[in-house]
């Protein structure tokens, strides 16, 4: 018997939440990014979705418009200033408005922090920081400039109790997370909403990177003892850029079975000098 089972696919929000609106969802290709951007166009948003990789954002795309949906997709790397301003130009034109923006874009890899080389270092910073910032202050630019308001909901991580094997994305996501909050402040008389959601160990494809140890031993560090999934996510997302979240600014929401209250994430294998099982 499961205590805590994964949601099944009962719709959890009304339909037409979001009619009439605009959400651009980066990374929006694959995994969690994906799932966002298909729940937020099945709820009524038209979505614009951007990434690297054109043949994933136009796999998302398809399965967004078979179900009736509106997508456009925008092939660009977010770690290039001029590109994201160009891509909030490109989304306004194509879909005349941006309502919510989803910061999902990111990447990291496994490593003990004392082989990374310089430039592992500088392209997880410079995409899951630096990225993030490009993306939240020309959509921002773009609200203050026609007085109107907005919602960004940014992907991070669970980091209270540091990540082992990926010292980078902690440090990147710590930066997003505070960067987040000041922002929350900054920009409030605007009326832009600003908050982040921090998946625990979620079941995509992001989990490839890992050693299958890792994989093995990442569920048994939350207190339900099994995997998220990228819908559990979207709905988390969801609710911050609805109505629902109206009075939320400036928050961390976890989604993480409860491992910041029970268990450590190792992404490699754990040092006998902690004991236990191999991360």
């Amino acid at each position: 018997m499961t205590l805590f089972p994964a949601r099944g696919s009962d719709p959890v929000f009304r339909e037409g939440l979001f009619d009439g609106q605009v959400a651009l969802v980066s990374g929006g290709g694959s995994g969690l990014g994906r799932a966002i951007a298909v729940q937020m166009a099945s709820l009524g948003a038209h979505v614009a979705i951007c990434g690297r990789r054109i043949e994933r954002l136009d796999e998302t795309a398809d399965i967004i418009r078979k179900a009736g949906g509106v997508a456009t997709t925008h092939a660009m790397s977010i770690r290039d200033p001029d590109a994201v301003a160009q891509l909030v130009t490109d989304v306004v034109a194509a879909h005349g408005r941006i309502d919510h923006l989803i910061n999902n874009a990111g990447g990291q890899f496994p490593q003990a922090a004392i082989d990374y080389s310089v430039k592992g270092w500088n392209a997880v910073i410079d995409t899951n920081l630096n990225g993030s910032w490009y993306m939240m202050q020309a959509v921002a630019r773009h609200w203050r400039d026609q007085a109107a308001q907005g919602t960004i909901t940014n992907i991070v991580a669970v980091i209270v109790r540091g990540m082992p094997g990926v010292a980078h994305t902690c440090a990147a996501r710590a930066g997003v997370i505070h960067l987040s909050k000041t922002l929350a402040t900054e920009w409030a008389p605007l009326g832009i909403r600003i908050n982040c959601v921090a998946p625990g160990a979620i079941a995509t494809g992001g989990m490839d990177v890992y050693s299958e140890e890792a994989r093995r031993e990442l569920p048994r560090s939350n207190l339900m003892q099994r995997f998220g999934s990228a819908q559990d996510v979207a709905d988390a997302v969801t609710y911050l850029a609805a109505p629902s979240g109206r009075f939320i600014t400036g928050e961390v929401l976890t989604v993480d079975g409860g491992n910041q209250i029970w268990g450590d994430q190792w992404t490699i294998p754990r040092p006998d000098y902690f004991g236990g099982p191999a991360g």
